[in-house]
């Protein structure tokens, strides 16, 4: 059975709030691949509403006109009280099947189908921009980054400029495909479908003794004092893998921690007690994390280290900007699906090496390991 209108309205409400396909499928009592059938075939896209214009035919009107079919009167009759011209009843009738075969709602849903059509997309109408959007894609960078880039390439020739919206609309929406479907597979995410941003709070149990962000002294946040770390975990295959990584945020210097045995919370407080413990004093006052239960043991660790564990707020990855943006790009060397127990100690460590090795606007071009080590020095 098709979803209906309703169905369909209902299903991208319940995305756009951020509810699972299973959950949303429950509640209409369809199937959760239902859900996401519709979902994906629009690119996660919700489709604009179709705008009828005043002088075209309502279904109240295809109604009447039905009726008036059904009773035998003649089109200049029914058009008539309708106050339509004679010509518009006929042409309505005979282009959906005639007296016999007429139905209201058929005719209407052909009238809307008829009505929607897709402007073709800027990428679609310029080979040239097309060709540029696709090689820069394929390197890879961001569309966020393409479109300012083009900008800046291109600043006399608007014609080269697109927004990063439009990118992934051509990349996600079928009949919208101005660029190859396989240049999907190079964003970081690897997705060929828009997520919304929101999402379903969970009631998950809260850790004890929590400090909150709100707290962190101002020397954190305004990164003028070193030593003040972001930490997080990026997953492997079904969860059941992890690395950890630690970013400093004056320097952004990035260290990774080996878990090959887990990631349970005795497992990470471990290893973070064996990795901050190497550092200088100076270079270890806080780590942030977010308030994931693999900081369970957060007390015993700021025991240990003497370093105070700040939590963010709950859904609020932004709060640890330069550990978010260290997970994107560690996802270009441990891509999303795979078995990360399967990395040695040294591997790690010379993906965080070719990291810490890159310049950074940020820092004035330096490198992360160079400033690094001019605190330790």
């Amino acid at each position: 059975m098709r979803l209906s209108d309703e169905e369909k309205a209902e299903i991208w409400r319940a995305v756009g709030a951020g509810e699972s396909y299973r959950a949303i499928g429950r509640r209409l009592n369809r199937s959760g691949c239902a859900v996401r059938w519709l979902v994906c075939r629009a690119g996660g896209f919700a489709p604009l509403p179709v705008k009828r214009s005043a002088l075209r035919l309502s279904f109240v009107e295809r109604e009447e006109i039905s009726r008036g079919l059904i009773a035998g009167m003649p089109c200049s009759t029914i058009a008539a009280g309708l106050g339509r011209a004679a010509s518009t009843v006929s042409r309505e009738v005979a282009a959906n099947g005639g007296r016999a075969k007429y139905r209201a709602h058929a005719a209407d849903e052909r009238a809307l189908s008829l009505m929607t059509r897709p402007k073709l997309s800027k990428l679609a109408a310029c080979p040239r921009l097309r060709a540029e959007v696709e090689a820069r894609l394929a390197v890879p960078w961001s569309p966020q980054q393409i479109a300012k880039s083009l900008r800046a390439d291109f600043a006399e020739d608007s014609e080269m400029w697109v927004s990063h919206e439009t990118i992934y609309t051509s990349l996600f929406v079928q009949g919208r495909g101005s660029l190859r479907k396989e240049l999907a597979s190079c964003l970081r995410t690897g997705r060929a479908i828009r997520r919304p941003q929101g999402r379903v709070p969970t009631n998950k149990g809260k850790l004890g003794e929590m400090v909150l962000i709100s707290e962190r002294p101002a020397e954190a946040a305004d990164r003028a004092v070193p030593g003040h770390w972001e930490g997080d975990l990026i997953m492997g295959s079904a969860c059941k893998s992890a690395i950890g990584t630690l970013v400093e945020r004056s320097t952004r210097f990035v260290m990774l921690l080996h878990l090959p045995d887990g990631h349970n919370a005795e497992q990470v407080r471990t290893a973070l007690e064996n990795t901050i413990g190497r550092l200088p004093v100076q270079l270890r006052r806080s780590l942030t994390w977010d308030q994931g239960k693999e900081m369970a043991d957060h007390v015993r660790f700021t025991i240990d280290t003497g370093v105070q564990v700040y939590f963010c707020d709950p859904r609020s990855p932004w709060q640890r900007g330069s550990n978010e943006n260290t997970n994107g790009l560690l996802r270009q060397y441990f891509p999303k699906g795979t078995d990360l127990s399967g990395f040695t100690r040294h591997q790690l460590d010379a993906v965080a090496a070719e990291l810490n090795g890159r310049p950074r606007q940020t820092l004035g071009w330096m490198k992360p390991s160079e400033k690094f080590a001019e605190l330790v020095r």
